[in-house]
């Protein structure tokens, strides 16, 4: 599909890249497609190529400091989540509406972007929501497989790595992908209660109860991060919002392996991806 690059003026340093993919034939709506934490836009190409090719105008973009999105150096550059929900997407969400003010509105996140949907000041402009793989990152609440050294990264390697290098330097960590400061300061915070991003305080805690969208939440047996409880707790702050919950097993599409991050992989086009336009029509 025919993909065009815009920029969303913010800072000097680091303005929001994002890109546009225009639907083939007549649109049905707007898919906005926020990525994972530490996750670059171009991860989710082939699935927004593909969602274009369904009748949709789909929308991927980076966060302040990821991918295309990124300064020159991290280290120094001031931003953290709430800033990005706040202003990023909050930015994107108009960029989009300005671009296709007729068409319906969908969001489709990944793991974080499923997550900061109550911190989004112009959410109401959301007519539904696709959560994929997003549950609460408390770390007693992880899948097994991450829970068994999660503690190691908040209390050793994430305070001292930020410390040194004055950003997270997960590339070279293998872990996550390279973060701002704040960024990383502030999520493992979040991780390391109970409440996760509810531990933002009341007024946070008000804001996720009054969203209302409804929301689709599709989770993966095998995700080796997010567990079904984190699904659950996560959702749970939504307490206004009608959630419909599936959680889908490899075998059940005769696939071995779905994992945190299969559902945007190309060879689940004939499985999996056919879920979004079912659930948008």
């Amino acid at each position: 599909m025919p993909c065009s690059q815009h920029v969303l003026s913010f800072d000097p340093r680091a303005n929001v890249v994002l890109r546009l993919f225009d639907p083939s034939g007549p649109a049905k709506g707007s898919v906005i497609v926020p990525s994972a934490m530490g996750v670059a836009q171009n991860f989710y190409a082939r699935f927004a190529e593909w969602l274009a090719g369904q009748g949709y105008w789909v929308t991927t973009f980076d966060y302040r400091g990821i991918g295309l999105s990124a300064p020159a150096s991290l280290r120094g550059f001031h931003i953290n989540i709430v800033d990005w929900a706040r202003q990023d997407c909050a930015a994107v969400i108009d960029f989009t509406q300005a671009q296709q003010p007729d068409l319906p509105l969908y969001w489709i996140g990944h793991s974080l972007g499923g997550q900061v949907i109550g911190l989004i000041p112009n959410r109401h402009h959301i007519d539904r929501v696709i959560a994929v793989a997003a549950g609460s990152g408390y770390w007693r609440e992880n899948a097994w497989r991450t829970r068994r050294f999660v503690l190691w990264l908040w209390y050793v390697v994430a305070p001292l790595a930020t410390a040194l290098f004055g950003y997270f330097p997960g590339k070279r960590l293998r872990k996550v992908g390279d973060l701002p400061a704040g960024v990383m300061e502030q999520w493992r915070r979040w991780c390391l209660s109970p409440d996760y991003v509810g531990s933002e305080g009341d007024e946070t805690r008000a804001a996720y109860a009054s969203v209302r969208v409804p929301m689709l939440s599709l989770s993966f047996t095998d995700d080796e991060i997010v567990s079904a409880e984190s699904v659950r707790l996560l959702h749970a702050l939504y307490t206004s919002a009608p959630v419909e919950y599936r959680r889908i097993s490899p075998a059940e599409i005769g696939a071995r392996h779905i994992g945190h991050f299969g559902f945007f992989r190309s060879h689940f086009e004939q499985t999996l991806w056919p879920l979004v336009p079912r659930a948008l029509a």
